[in-house]
């Protein structure tokens, strides 16, 4: 939790440790994954399925095998020994339906809410970015709800830039 800062009365965020994920933390990592299967469900509920009682426990489950994968990505933030958010990503090669060289792909970013605007969403993203870059990526990109405009400023803070819109056509 943020806490109080003695001399200016401020909240301050102690300092996130930005590290690679353990098995250990799948269960958080499947909690957060269903908040954000939920954050998107509410921001477009017809193009984003809803979560279930099994989603906390299939994201996790999920999240826990791409450990095992060389080409992902998968870090945590943790603040006194808790885990308060999370990045996943994957090292992928051509991509002909995206017209895409190779490149480093975002899929996840997560920060628990009571952790959010102190810069750890920032510190993921850009670990992530240096891990892509460090392998080779040629460029990192990522894809964000339309009406997620907190996170598009984030993103565009961090140098990134729109090149596709996904549209939806519902019957």
């Amino acid at each position: 939790m943020p806490r109080k800062d003695s001399a200016s009365g401020d909240l301050a965020e102690p300092q996130a440790l930005i590290r690679v994920a353990r098995s250990s933390d799948t269960a958080v990592l499947g909690k957060y994954g269903a908040a954000l299967v939920a954050l998107h469900n509410t921001l477009d509920p017809q193009r984003f399925f809803p979560t279930t009682d099994r989603t906390e426990v299939s994201y996790a489950s999920w999240l826990g095998r791409q450990l095992e994968r060389e080409d992902v990505v998968l870090l945590v933030a943790e603040v006194d020994l808790s885990v308060i958010g999370y990045v996943y990503g994957v090292l992928e090669g051509p991509d002909y339906m995206a017209l895409r060289g190779p490149a480093g792909v975002i899929h996840d970013l997560f920060v628990d809410p009571h952790h959010r605007r102190s810069g750890v969403g920032s510190r993921l993203l850009q670990a992530a970015i240096s891990n892509f870059e460090e392998r080779g990526a040629p460029r990192v990109v990522l894809s964000t709800a339309a009406r997620n405009e907190v996170a598009q400023r984030l993103f565009a803070s961090l140098g990134f830039r729109p090149t596709m819109v996904e549209m939806t056509r519902d019957p």
